[in-house]
């Protein structure tokens, strides 16, 4: 077995909520930044001022002060949907990083409670507002750690897997519905750019949610 990277090492100390208050893209890309010199390690609020000393017994390095810009420490808190104001609409699906949310388009959707990092990344995707976070009553522990940190691996593979699904599906329907010199050519069924679209809002109702905590803070 080899040995594991630097950036794994790091990776292993860090929360695991994938909350990209750090200003990355979860847990994984922000222990790389810190493996490469790039970002330092007081950029986690949910680790607070025991990850950062983890982190810097790690590197061999002294400890920082949190970045409080980036947020505060504090109790683990849950995302709570107003199931009777939910209109169905996904976006606070496809925006929680450990599928900790279950529905289907337009029914209601629920929140897993004991799945929830608390991200709060759900929160500002949401159209009709009818989702709070709320004091979860518990303790974030080592097992929400590892099991946090599978959940979201297995949800990036299945969308890089869904991704190179629709890429195929999308060659095959250009090819068939190819023009021939006795019949015009038919649009396909989905387009590309309603994936894109649907991506673009999602990427940017996060970015909202991060600039507000931004100007928050």
């Amino acid at each position: 077995m080899s040995c594991p990277s630097l950036a794994d090492r790091i990776d292993a100390l860090l929360p695991q909520t994938q909350c990209t208050k750090c200003g990355y893209d979860g847990c994984q890309p922000y222990a790389e930044a810190i493996a490469d010199g790039t970002a330092s390690i007081n950029r986690c609020p949910p680790g607070g001022d025991e990850g950062i000393a983890a982190l810097a017994a790690l590197l061999d390095t002294a400890t920082l002060p949190l970045d409080q810009t980036r947020g505060l420490p504090g109790p683990l808190l849950v995302a709570r949907i107003d199931e009777a104001h939910c209109i169905g609409c996904t976006l606070c699906i496809r925006a929680c990083p450990v599928d900790a949310i279950i529905g289907a388009n337009k029914k209601m959707h629920t929140v897993l409670s004991d799945w929830c990092t608390g991200c709060d990344l759900c929160v500002a995707p949401c159209p009709v507002d009818c989702i709070d976070m709320v004091p979860a009553n518990r303790a974030w522990t080592p097992a929400d750690t590892q099991i946090s940190r599978q959940r979201h691996r297995a949800r990036q593979a299945r969308l890089t897997r869904e991704t190179a699904h629709n890429e195929r599906l999308m060659a095959t329907t250009i090819d068939a519905d190819a023009p021939t010199a006795s019949s015009p050519a038919a649009p396909p069924v989905m387009s590309a750019d309603d994936e894109a679209r649907k991506r673009s809002a999602i990427e940017s109702a996060l970015a909202r949610a991060r600039a507000r905590r931004t100007t928050s803070s």
